[in-house]
C-alpha cells in the first residue's frame, strides 16, 4: 500500500455500517491514532457510539451518490462493514439483499473510479465455507463449500467477495484485504450467537454435537484496525484459538439444552422467531448440526496477532458480565438434558411404531 507522504498528510478512512458495534468501535480506535487526519463514517442510521472527530454521512449505499461522499471526502481507505446477517434487522430477505449486495456493487464502483483509494478492507464471515458432515477438519482460506449456497446471507457474503475480488482485479494498485470472522460474541454486542446462548432452553440437532469457533469483540476491533492501518492483502480467517463443544457451552450458560430431530429444526427456528428475535435462518442450521472450524495461521502470521481470548474464554466474558443469568449449575442441567432427551425418545418410538 502506498503511503502518503508529509506533504499529503495523514490517512484518511471511510467506514460504512458505522452504526455497527464493531464499526463504531473500529473508529473509536482510530480517532486516537495520530496518524489518520480524517475519520468518516456512511450509514442510514446514527453511530451508536459517542464519536468525537468522525464525520457522519447519512447515505444509502444502494444510492450512486455514494461516489461523490468517496470523491469529496477524499479518502484512501474503505472499509466496508455494512453488512446485515439477519433479515429481520433488514426488514425482510428482499431489503437484506438490496442492501448487501446492491450496496456492495454501488461502494465498489464508486471506488474503482477514485484514483486516490488504496486499499480495501472487506468484513466477511467464516459462514461462506458451508457446514457439511464431509468438511474439513479445519477450512484454510482455499478451501471452497461442499455445495454452493443458494439463498440467504451466506450467498450474498459469497457474492459480495466475489465482486470484491473484481475489483482488485481491475485496480491491482488497491490492497483488498477480506477478512472472514467466526461467530462474534462478548458482553458488549448482539448477535444470533448470543441470542441464542440467552435462551432459557437451547434447542439442539438430535444426535449432533458441533464444534463451535467463537471470536471475541476486542479482538475483531484489533484484526480490522491492524488490517486498516496496515498492508494485508488476501483472505485471513479471523476467530479465537481452540473450539467450544455446543453441549458444554449450554452447561457453561447454565442452560438445559432440549434435542430436536433434524427434520423438525427447520420448524423450530421459524417458531422461535417471533417470540425470541432469533432469526436462525435455514442456511444457518447445518453449522447447528455439524459444526464449522477455521485455520487462523495466517493471520497470526500475516499480522503478527494471537487473540486474546480463546473461543472458551470469549464465550466465558460474555456469561460472566451477567449477559446470561444461569438457571441451573452443570449437574443439574445435565439431569434435565438426560429426563428430555429419555422423553423426547420415548415420544418418537411411540409415534413411529
Amino acid at each position: 500500500m502506498r503511503t502518503p507522504t508529509a506533504d499529503e498528510g495523514g490517512r484518511r478512512i471511510l467506514i460504512t455500517g458505522i452504526a455497527g458495534t464493531l464499526a463504531g468501535r473500529l473508529a473509536l480506535r482510530l480517532e486516537e491514532d495520530d496518524r489518520v487526519d480524517y475519520v468518516g463514517g456512511v450509514d442510514l442510521q446514527q453511530p451508536s457510539h459517542d464519536l468525537k472527530r468522525t464525520e457522519f454521512v447519512r447515505a444509502d449505499l444502494r444510492n450512486p451518490l455514494v461516489a461523490r461522499v468517496i470523491e469529496s471526502t477524499r479518502v484512501d481507505t474503505i472499509v466496508h462493514m455494512s453488512i446485515v446477517a439477519e433479515p429481520g434487522s433488514a426488514g425482510g430477505r428482499g431489503r437484506m439483499k438490496e442492501l448487501n449486495v446492491i450496496g456492495t456493487m454501488q461502494m465498489l464502483g464508486a471506488a474503482q473510479k477514485a484514483p486516490m483509494v488504496r486499499n480495501l478492507v472487506l468484513r466477511s464471515t467464516t459462514a461462506v465455507y458451508g457446514a457439511h458432515y464431509r468438511d474439513p477438519a479445519l477450512f484454510r482460506e482455499d478451501n471452497q463449500p461442499r455445495t454452493a449456497p443458494r439463498s440467504g446471507y451466506t450467498k450474498d457474503i459469497t457474492e459480495v467477495e466475489a465482486y470484491a475480488r473484481g475489483l482488485g482485479r481491475r485496480r491491482p494498485d488497491i490492497d483488498l484485504t477480506i477478512l472472514r470472522f467466526a461467530n462474534i460474541i462478548s458482553s458488549t454486542i448482539e448477535t444470533t450467537i448470543t441470542k441464542y446462548f440467552a435462551l432459557p432452553v437451547i434447542p439442539t440437532v438430535l444426535g449432533h454435537d458441533p464444534r463451535l469457533q467463537l471470536l471475541h469483540t476486542d479482538d475483531a476491533v484489533e484484526v480490522l484496525y491492524r488490517a486498516t492501518m496496515g498492508s494485508h492483502p488476501g483472505i485471513f480467517n479471523v476467530a479465537g484459538p481452540g473450539i467450544v463443544y455446543l453441549s458444554q457451552a449450554a452447561r457453561m450458560t447454565g442452560r438445559p439444552s432440549v434435542l430436536v430431530p433434524a427434520a423438525m429444526a427447520g420448524m423450530l427456528s421459524t417458531a422461535l422467531q417471533p417470540l425470541t428475535g432469533i432469526d436462525i435462518t435455514g442456511e444457518q442450521l447445518p453449522m447447528l448440526q455439524f459444526g464449522r472450524v477455521a485455520d487462523i495461521t495466517r493471520m497470526r502470521r500475516e499480522f503478527d496477532f494471537e487473540p486474546a481470548y480463546s473461543s472458551k474464554q470469549a464465550l466465558q466474558e460474555f456469561i460472566d458480565a451477567g449477559r446470561v443469568q444461569p438457571l441451573l449449575d452443570a449437574d443439574q442441567a445435565g439431569t434435565v438434558e438426560q429426563r428430555v432427551g429419555d422423553a423426547l425418545i420415548g415420544a418418537l418410538g411411540r409415534f413411529t411404531a
